[in-house]
C-alpha cells in the first residue's frame, strides 16, 4: 500500500505524455496533407533565426509592454516548469526535493529562490494581460475573429498559469512551515523567499497542525503536477500551441524577401521550351520527367505547402499583424490574423474527416469560399506588413497569394480591373491601355 501513490502517479505521468504524444502526431499527420517544400537551404542562418526569434523573443518588444509581461511568462513558465523533473523523479520514487542532491544544498537554495522570483513575474504578467484583454479595450484583441472560443481559450490559459503559480506558491510556503517544525521527510531544503513574505505569514495565522500542513502540502504539490499534464495536453486545443510550433516555425522561416513571388516550376519550364529555338514543341516528354502539377495554387489545405499548414498551426492570435494591415484599418474584411485561424480551422475539420474515415472523403468544403472569401483575397494589397509584424515570422500573405493565383490561373475569376491590366500588359507590354509608340508621350513637355 506504501506504494499505491507512486504507482498512480506512474500511470498518470504515462497516460499525459501518451496524449500529448498522441495529439502531437495528428498535428504532425495533418501538416504533411500539405504539398513538400524544401527549406533546408541556408541551415546556419535559420538556426540564428530561430535562436533569436524563438527563443529570444526578439520581436516581441516591438510593442515593449506587451513584450516585457510576455517574457515575465514565457521566460518564467518554461524555466519553473524545469521543476517537473524533480517532481517526476520524486512521484515515482517516493523522494523528496531529488535535485538537491544533484545541485548541492547552495546551488539548490539559489535556484528554488530563483524559481519562486519568476514564479511571481508570471503571476504579475497574466494578471496584467488578463485585465488588459478583457477590460483595456485592446482593438486587436475584442475583433470580430476573437469571439466565443478563441476568446474564451486566451483567459482559461491565464487562469490555469495563474492557479499553476499560486499551487507552486502554496506547495512551497507549507513545505517550508513543515520543515521548521522538523517533520520528518522534510528537510531543510531549498530557500523560498517569496513564499516566506506571503503565504507563510497567512498558514502561520491560522495555526494549522502538521498532519493539516502536509495535506496542503501534498494536494498542492498534486495539484501542480495533474495540472502541468492538463495543460500540456489543452495545447492541442489552443492557440498556446505557438509554445513549441514557434521553434519549427521559425526555423522554416522564409528568408528571401518579403512578399517574393515564387515561380511555378512546371511554368518556368513551358516558357522556357517556349523561348528555345532548338526545341521540339511536339516531343515526347523525357522519360521520368516530372508531370504538371495537376492544379495551379490553392483552393483547399491540400494545396497549400506544409510550411503554411505549420504556420497555421503556430499563429498566437495576438492580431499584431490585422493592426498594421491597412486593408483592415481601412474597414475591409480581411484581416491577416483570420486567415490563418480559418486555414487552421479546416485543416482540423479534415483531420477530424480523416479519424472518422480512415481517409479523407469529400465533404462538399473548400478553404476557399467556404472559409475564406474572395472579397478578404482581394483586399490585400500585398504590402507585407503583415508579415513584418508576425512575432513569430509567420507568413498569411503567402497562403493570399496561392489562393489568388488558383483564382487567376484555374478560374479566370480575377477582377475586372486586373483582368484588364493583364490584357494591357499581353498588348501593350505595359499596363496601360497606350501603343507602345505612345508610352513616352507623358515625357515630352
Amino acid at each position: 500500500m506504501q506504494y499505491l501513490d507512486n504507482v498512480f502517479f506512474l500511470i498518470l505521468l504515462i497516460a499525459g505524455f501518451g496524449l500529448f504524444g498522441k495529439s502531437l502526431l495528428k498535428i504532425y499527420r495533418n501538416i504533411r496533407l500539405g504539398r513538400e517544400i524544401n527549406r533546408s537551404d541556408r541551415k546556419a542562418e535559420r538556426w540564428e533565426t530561430m535562436a533569436r526569434v524563438a527563443m529570444g523573443q526578439s520581436r516581441m518588444t516591438a510593442r515593449p509592454v506587451a513584450g516585457v509581461l510576455h517574457l515575465f511568462v514565457y521566460v518564467g513558465f518554461v524555466i519553473i516548469n524545469i521543476e517537473l523533473v524533480e517532481i517526476i523523479v520524486d512521484g515515482i520514487f517516493g523522494t523528496h526535493r531529488f535535485l538537491s542532491t544533484i545541485f548541492g544544498h547552495t546551488f539548490y537554495n539559489f535556484f528554488t529562490a530563483t524559481l519562486e522570483v519568476l514564479a511571481l513575474l508570471v503571476i504579475v504578467g497574466v494578471v496584467l494581460f488578463f485585465i488588459r484583454r478583457n477590460f483595456y479595450g485592446v482593438k486587436r484583441l475584442t475583433m470580430k475573429e476573437l469571439f466565443g472560443w478563441p476568446k474564451n481559450d486566451a483567459n482559461w490559459i491565464l487562469i490555469i498559469e495563474f492557479a499553476l503559480m499560486v499551487a507552486f506558491f502554496t506547495m512551497n510556503s507549507s513545505d517550508f512551515i513543515l520543515q521548521t517544525r522538523g517533520v520528518e521527510d522534510y528537510h531543510h531544503l531549498g530557500s523560498f523567499p517569496i513564499s516566506e513574505m506571503t503565504l507563510v505569514p497567512f498558514l502561520e495565522i491560522f495555526s494549522f497542525d502538521t498532519i493539516f500542513l502536509e495535506i496542503i502540502e501534498r494536494g498542492a504539490w498534486w495539484f501542480h503536477f495533474v495540472g502541468i499534464l492538463f495543460f500540456m495536453n489543452y495545447l492541442y486545443y489552443s492557440k498556446h500551441l505557438h509554445i513549441i510550433l514557434a521553434f519549427p516555425s521559425t526555423w522554416y522561416a522564409n528568408l528571401d524577401l518579403y512578399g517574393k513571388f515564387n515561380n511555378l516550376e512546371s511554368v518556368t519550364k513551358e516558357i522556357k521550351l517556349m523561348m528555345d529555338p532548338n526545341a521540339d514543341p511536339y516531343a515526347a516528354p523525357a522519360e521520368g520527367a516530372e508531370e504538371a502539377p495537376s492544379k495551379f495554387g490553392a483552393e483547399d489545405v491540400f494545396d497549400l505547402n506544409q510550411v503554411q499548414l505549420l504556420n497555421a498551426y503556430s499563429c498566437t492570435e495576438c492580431g499584431r499583424c490585422t493592426s498594421v494591415c491597412p486593408a483592415n484599418i481601412t474597414g475591409k474584411k480581411l484581416s491577416p490574423r483570420a486567415i490563418l485561424m480559418k486555414t487552421r480551422d479546416r485543416l482540423e475539420e479534415v483531420g477530424r474527416n480523416i479519424d472518422k474515415n480512415g481517409k479523407f472523403e469529400d465533404d462538399g468544403k473548400k478553404l476557399l469560399n467556404d472559409y475564406i472569401t474572395k472579397e478578404e483575397l482581394w483586399a490585400c494589397t500585398t504590402c507585407n506588413a503583415c508579415t513584418q509584424a508576425c512575432p513569430v515570422l509567420l507568413d498569411p500573405l503567402s497562403i493570399i497569394f496561392e489562393m489568388r493565383r488558383f483564382l487567376v490561373m484555374e478560374q479566370s475569376a480575377a477582377p475586372q480591373e486586373l483582368n484588364l491590366m493583364m490584357t494591357n500588359v499581353e498588348n501593350n507590354a505595359a499596363p496601360w491601355q497606350y501603343n507602345q509608340a505612345d508610352r513616352l508621350n507623358w515625357a515630352k513637355d
